[in-house]
Order: structure tokens, then C-alpha cells, then sequence
């Protein structure tokens, strides 16, 4: 007689753990084809059940078409045409556990700093106001009050002048260069800049994309590496690189702009954190000196408010926009209305402003008392320290006989999280340089920052 036992603490109703299990039995062929089951009444009789829980579990077998009945015989196994027996295995999934750290100049984060109260009473303030739009799905690009409110921002902040049919809202930079590359096309060599975020390649390796690293000098990305690589599209980030922090001046950014035009390219300008130099003004992004629509420009949320705002957008070039609405116009966007809405309403009504420049004024501050504390630390004498004023991160070299791998296991030895510059160059290298992002410490943990710096490096 076919027989299951029933748990004590069962968290599902009878029926269906008695469904699971004959349906199991049945894929696994331990029931075999036109077997015969047995009688609701007798089943019930020995599995201690009622004859509703048998007949409702027999029900959804049968609506499933894993066995079927004969009047006045009864129930039986259908013959499925499995073409072998399942194999038991169990899949094996690694979730990534996050480490503990005492101090963490690695990760990019706002913490306490983050304009709750205003957020919240935002919040309130567009479910209140807002009717049954709100629920409705966005335009394939976004929102138009975020994208008029972008616009906006985007004139007011470095005067640029961008229409806001020109933007397209996507859920983070990663979906918003699967959107390109699909734009684009899959057969276009890419140019990378070395060293560069790995992020990048990685969405390019996952769709097969044919691209180059070309390697940078002091004002950026080299030109003649880029016209020998026969790349059209360029990525680079020329207000502020991550990781060198260079910054590119005026020349070499109009030699770019030649070399896409010349060669009917586009140039991806990933603006990123140009809202936080610390010194003059914020430079003229690339798009704003660009007279022939050559410039695809990108910039998220995801520095100037939080990391967990998958938002980003991108500005494209008017004849971009047109093949986007052509070839990729299905799309819906990413983003719910919800969300646009909301951070419009930041930005129009001049916290977004605020919350920046408060943000500049406090990673400033921040900024110098660390540089201060090393200064008079015990291992000034063994570093260096560049490009401290270009965003949220800088340099430190070290002047040690110590490999970068070792530095970064003696790191993590300490309780200390940080990445080395060779780490972001395709092909391995000791450099001696730490890159230090100090966007995640506060002012009362610099001391203990500069204890595990000199430990490490001493």
C-alpha cells in the first residue's frame, strides 16, 4: 500500500503535501506508468486522513494531468513520456556574506547623512497629492517631471542645456550600458579606459562585446592608442577618473571630440561624482563643449544620495534618441513612477541643492581632518598622497617593499576594507597606492582610520 507520513508541524494543508509527494514519486518514476492508486476510502484508511484531503490531492493530479481515472476502477498513473529519470542534485547557490570591518575605505556611502525627514514628509506629500497616475506605467524613458527637473538641475548646476526628451531614467548604470550596447550594437568595438571600473567590462564580457583597454597618462585617456585600437565608442570619465582622480584639461578633451567625430564615434562621458569637487567650481562636462552630437552622457543618484537609488540617467544625442525610440521603444522603464516623482519633487523644490552642498561643505571638512591626522601620523614620512581634491576618494602611495596582495591581506587581517589601485588595471601589478574613499567614515572614527593605516603600512 502507497504510504506517506505526515509531519507534525506541517506549515501547508494536508492535501497539498499529499499532492507534492505523489506528483514527486510520479516524476521520479517510482510510480510507474497506468499504475493503479489506491481507492479514495483506502488511501484515507491508511494515511489517517480524511477522504477530502485524498480526493482533493487526486483533484489537482488529475487537473494536472499526472494521473487519470476510469469510471468505477479508480485512479491511475498517466504515461508521460519522460526522456530520462531526473537526477537528484542539490543546486548549490553562495550567497555573499558581508564582512565586518572597523573601518571601511572601500565602499561608497551617505550613512546618517541622508535627508530622512525631508524624504519622508516628500514621501507623504505625492501619495497625498498625486491621483491615479501615480499608479500608471511611466514613459518607456521616464517620467517627464524628473526628467523636466533633471534638465533643470543640470542647467542651474554647470549650464547645461538639455531637453528633456533627450533623457532617458533607467534602474542604475549597469542597465542603463545594456541599453547602449543594445542601442549601438553588438558588432561596434568599445575603448575602455585602463586603469577603469571593472563594472564596465563586466556588462560588456556578459553581452560578448569586441572592446580595448587603452591606457591613460597624466591628462587622461592617450589618443594615439585610442585611433590605433580602430574602437568607435569610448567610455571615459573625465571630471573626476576613478581611480586616479585624474582630471582631463580642455586640449585633450577637444583632441577626443575630433577623433569621434572624425571617425563617426560617440564618446560615453560618465560624470559620476562631478557634483563633489572640493576645489573651484564643478568642471564643464564634455557634452557641453560638444557641436556634434557625439557625446552620450551619464551621471546617477546613486553618489549624491544614496548607493540603494538603482537610479541613473543618460543624456543621448538627438539622432540616438530617434533609433532608440525606433529600436528600442518596447521597453518599460525601470523605474517606478513612484520613485521619479519623488526625487523630482527633491530636486524642484531646492533640497536636492541643499542636501549637495551641505554634502560638499561636510566630505570637505571630512576630507581635512584626514589629511590633517596623517600628516601627523607616524607614516607621513612613508607616503605620498595625490589627487585629494578632485572627488570623494584620493591616493596614497606607499613607500614600503610589500606587494599589493599582501597589503590587502594584512588589511583585512585588521579589520580594514580597502582596494589598491592595481586592482582596477586588467593586468596585474604592484603600484604601492591605496585608494582611500572616505565618503563612509565620520569624523569620530578618523583616529581609529590612522591606527589602522600606520599598523598597516608600519
Amino acid at each position: 500500500m502507497l504510504t506517506y507520513t505526515f509531519p507534525q508541524n506541517l506549515n501547508k494543508p494536508m492535501y497539498l503535501y499529499l499532492y507534492e509527494n505523489i506528483k514527486k514519486d510520479i516524476i521520479n518514476q517510482t510510480l510507474k506508468p497506468n499504475e493503479k492508486l489506491p481507492s479514495k476510502r483506502t488511501f484515507a484508511k491508511n494515511l489517517d486522513v480524511s477522504i477530502i484531503t485524498v480526493e482533493n490531492a487526486y483533484n489537482q493530479l488529475l487537473l494536472e494531468g499526472f494521473i487519470y481515472a476510469i469510471e468505477k476502477k479508480g485512479y491511475y498513473v498517466s504515461s508521460l513520456n519522460f526522456p530520462n529519470k531526473p537526477k537528484q542534485y542539490t543546486a548549490i547557490i553562495n550567497e555573499s556574506n558581508e564582512e565586518y570591518y572597523l573601518i571601511d575605505l572601500k565602499t561608497n556611502s551617505v550613512g546618517e547623512h541622508f535627508p530622512y525627514s525631508t524624504y519622508s514628509k516628500l514621501t507623504r506629500q505625492v501619495l497625498s497629492n498625486q491621483d491615479g497616475s501615480l499608479l500608471t506605467r511611466p514613459p518607456q524613458i521616464g517620467c517627464i517631471q524628473l526628467r523636466q527637473a533633471i534638465s533643470k538641475h543640470l542647467y542651474d548646476f554647470n549650464g547645461m542645456n538639455v531637453p528633456p526628451n533627450q533623457i532617458i531614467i533607467g534602474a542604475g548604470s549597469e542597465y542603463l550600458y545594456n541599453l547602449l550596447i543594445q542601442l549601438l550594437g553588438h558588432d561596434v568595438i568599445y575603448a575602455l579606459e585602463d586603469p577603469g571600473h571593472q563594472s564596465i567590462s563586466k556588462v560588456y564580457d556578459i553581452n560578448h562585446i569586441h572592446y580595448h583597454y587603452i591606457p591613460l597618462d597624466k591628462y587622461g585617456i592617450q589618443l594615439e592608442p585610442l585611433q590605433q585600437s580602430s574602437a568607435q565608442i569610448v567610455h571615459i570619465s573625465p571630471a573626476h577618473h576613478f581611480p586616479t582622480g585624474i582630471t582631463m584639461p580642455i586640449q585633450r578633451r577637444l583632441d577626443l571630440l575630433k577623433w569621434a567625430n572624425d571617425h563617426q564615434g560617440y564618446i560615453i562621458e560618465d560624470d559620476y561624482d562631478s557634483e563633489f569637487r572640493l576645489r573651484g567650481k564643478p568642471l564643464s562636462p564634455l557634452y557641453q563643449i560638444d557641436q556634434h552630437d557625439r557625446v552620450i552622457y551619464m551621471n546617477t543618484f546613486s553618489k549624491t544620495l544614496s548607493p540603494s537609488f538603482r537610479m541613473s540617467y543618460m543624456i543621448l544625442p538627438q539622432l540616438l534618441m530617434q533609433l532608440f525610440h525606433q529600436k528600442l521603444g518596447f521597453y518599460a522603464c525601470s523605474v517606478s513612477s513612484f520613485e521619479q516623482i519623488v526625487v523630482a519633487e527633491f530636486i524642484n523644490q531646492g533640497y536636492f541643492e541643499k542636501h549637495i552642498n551641505r554634502m560638499r561643505h561636510y566630505y570637505k571638512l571630512l576630507r581635512d581632518d584626514l589629511l590633517s591626522a596623517l600628516k601627523n601620523s607616524d607614516i607621513y614620512q612613508d607616503i605620498t598622497i595625490k589627487e585629494e581634491n578632485s572627488g570623494l576618494h584620493f591616493l596614497l602611495e606607499y613607500h614600503k617593499d610589500i606587494s599589493d596582495q599582501q597589503i590587502k591581506e594584512k588589511a583585512k587581517s585588521i579589520g580594514l576594507n580597502i582596494s589598491c589601485l592595481s586592482d582596477f588595471y586588467h593586468q596585474p601589478q604592484d603600484l604601492h597606492t591605496l585608494i582611500i574613499n572616505y565618503s563612509g567614515l565620520s569624523r569620530d572614527n578618523i583616529s581609529l582610520a590612522i591606527q589602522l593605516l600606520t599598523k598597516l603600512i608600519k
